[in-house]
C-alpha cells in the first residue's frame, strides 16, 4: 500500500533518500541545495513560503518524492499567475494559500516529481501529482502548480491539469574545442559583436577569474553576497538569498557552485554565481558596483561559455528571459508547467485564456527561430 506524506521540512526526508530518487545531479533538485534554502531563512512563511513536502512510501520506505510548498503570495516562480489571482480574489476567492510544486527562486527546468529509475516510476509519478490534486481539494486551496518540468514528469499530469509553455535561451556545446571555436560557428555579425564586447572588457583592465564555491573564503562570499543584494535592492526587487545561504554554498555545495569574478586590484567589483551538474551549467545571480561596457556579458555569458566548454558540458542554461541572449549564441528552448484549479468554472476560463496565449508563444518561438546566430554562416573572420 503506498502511501502519501507530507513535511514541512526537508531534513524531515533522509537526504540519502531523496537524492536516490533524482534521475540526474541537477543540484537544484538536490537533499543539500533545498535543505540550505530552508535552514539559512530563505524560505520564511511571512515571505510566502511553507515547506509542505510530498513524499510517498511503501511501507517505511520512500519510493517516490516532490518538493511541495505552501504559497502566500506569487513572487520567486517566474512562471507568472498574478493575473488569475486577481480574477479569482474579484470574484469573492481566495487564491492564496496555494501549492507549488517547484525549486524556489530558480526557473531552471528538471524534475519535479522524483520516482528514480524504478520500473513503477511512471505510475508514482502520476501518483505523486494525484497526491498533490487531492491535498489541494482536501485544504480548500485555490490550486496547485508544477513549474519548469521535465519532459519525463509531463504524461503524470491528467486532463484537469492545464498546460503552459513558455521560452527560455540554452547554449548548445556542439563539440566546441575553444571559445574561437564557438565564434566560428556563428554568422558575421555576431562574431564581431562578441569579439568587441569581449575587448571593451580587457580594455578596463579588470582581472577576470572563475572559482570553484569550496575554494572561496568568508570575505569572498561575503563581497559576493554584497554585490548580489545591491543590484536587486538597485532594481527595487527583494534578495531572497540570505547571505548564510551564499556562505553554505561553499561549504556544503561547494564542488558545484562556482564565481567568476572581476577584480580590480583585490577588489571584488562584479560576480556572476553559477552552479553545475556533470552536463550543464546553470547560471543564476549577477552583481556589480561599477558600469564597465561588456562585463555583464563577459562574466553572465562568455565566462560561462568558456567554462561549459573547458568541462565538455553539453549546455548552458543561463537563466529567465532575455531575447538579447539569442544574439550570443544561445538557442530558444521551450519550457512547461501545469496547473490545478480547484473550482471547474474558474478552470475553464483559465483554460480557454492560455489557449489563446498558447498561439502567442508559438509564433513568438517561431520568430525566434528566424533569428539563428548560427544561421548564413559566412567564410569572413
Amino acid at each position: 500500500m503506498i502511501e502519501a506524506r507530507f513535511h514541512s521540512s526537508i531534513t524531515e526526508l533522509p537526504a540519502a533518500d531523496w537524492n536516490a530518487l533524482r534521475t540526474d545531479d541537477n543540484p537544484f533538485l538536490s537533499h543539500a541545495f533545498l535543505a540550505a534554502l530552508e535552514s539559512t531563512g530563505c524560505i520564511r512563511e511571512d515571505w510566502g513560503w511553507r515547506p509542505h513536502h510530498l513524499g510517498l512510501y511503501d511501507n517505511d520506505a520512500l519510493v517516490a518524492a516532490a518538493p511541495l510548498y505552501l504559497k502566500g503570495n506569487s513572487h520567486g516562480e517566474f512562471v507568472f499567475d498574478w493575473s488569475w489571482a486577481g480574477a479569482w480574489e474579484r470574484a469573492g476567492g481566495d487564491y492564496y494559500p496555494k501549492l507549488l510544486n517547484a525549486v524556489p527562486y530558480s526557473p531552471v527546468p528538471g524534475a519535479r516529481l522524483l520516482a528514480g529509475t524504478h520500473p513503477k516510476a511512471p505510475q508514482r509519478r502520476q501518483a505523486l501529482a494525484g497526491a498533490m490534486q487531492a491535498v489541494t481539494e482536501q485544504l480548500g486551496l485555490s490550486s496547485v502548480h508544477a513549474n519548469f518540468l521535465s519532459a519525463d514528469d509531463l504524461p503524470a499530469f491528467g486532463p484537469d491539469w492545464l498546460s503552459r509553455t513558455d521560452v527560455q535561451f540554452h547554449w548548445p556545446n556542439r563539440g566546441y574545442t575553444s571559445f574561437d571555436d564557438f565564434l566560428a560557428a556563428l554568422n558575421h555579425k555576431k562574431r564581431k559583436n562578441i569579439r568587441h564586447e569581449r575587448a571593451q572588457v580587457a580594455r578596463s583592465g579588470l582581472r577576470i577569474e572563475w572559482h570553484r564555491g569550496d575554494a572561496l573564503s568568508n570575505e569572498q562570499w561575503r563581497a559576493i553576497h554584497k554585490l548580489y543584494t545591491n543590484t536587486f535592492d538597485a532594481k527595487g526587487n527583494h534578495a531572497a538569498l540570505t547571505s548564510a545561504f551564499f556562505h553554505e554554498l561553499g561549504r556544503s555545495l561547494g564542488d558545484v557552485s562556482h564565481v567568476a569574478l572581476a577584480l580590480d586590484g583585490d577588489v571584488i567589483i562584479a560576480m556572476a554565481l553559477f552552479l553545475q551538474s556533470s552536463d550543464a551549467l546553470y547560471g543564476r545571480y549577477w552583481g556589480s558596483r561599477a558600469e564597465v561596457p561588456g562585463l555583464h556579458f563577459e562574466l553572465c555569458y562568455y565566462q560561462g561559455i568558456e567554462h561549459a566548454i573547458r568541462e565538455g558540458l553539453q549546455r548552458f542554461e543561463p537563466g529567465a528571459q532575455g531575447e538579447h541572449k539569442l544574439a550570443r549564441g544561445f538557442l530558444p528552448v521551450r519550457t512547461h508547467s501545469r496547473h490545478y484549479l480547484a473550482d471547474e468554472g474558474f478552470r475553464a476560463a483559465v483554460r480557454a485564456a492560455l489557449a489563446r496565449e498558447a498561439e502567442g508563444i508559438d509564433a513568438y518561438a517561431q520568430d525566434l527561430l528566424q533569428h539563428d546566430p548560427y544561421a548564413h554562416r559566412d567564410a569572413e573572420p
